[in-house]
């Protein structure tokens, strides 16, 4: 019983000195292994998503209640497509 309790408090140590490493190969940060290309698509489909809601907002209301705010980040995120 007693090599059981040990056997048991060092899997608990060991488990947690170790615990970083253990759960990054069962659940891998999928941005950490990102190449410059996929993170550059990624920035790009956010930027893109952004403009469509924008423009969904003058689509709907129109440009007068667009607020100033959101021209101003209109105005960013189009500087940067080009």
């Amino acid at each position: 019983m007693n090599t059981i309790l040990i056997l048991l408090a060092v899997a608990v140590v060991f488990i947690y000195f170790f615990r970083k490493d253990l759960k990054e190969k069962f659940i891998p940060n999928k941005e950490k292994y990102l190449t410059i290309d996929d993170q550059f698509n990624s920035e790009k489909k956010d930027r893109e998503n952004e403009i469509d809601k924008i423009l969904s907002k003058i689509g709907k209301n129109g440009l007068q209640d667009l607020s100033t705010e959101d021209r101003k980040r209109l105005d960013e995120l189009s500087k940067k497509i080009k």
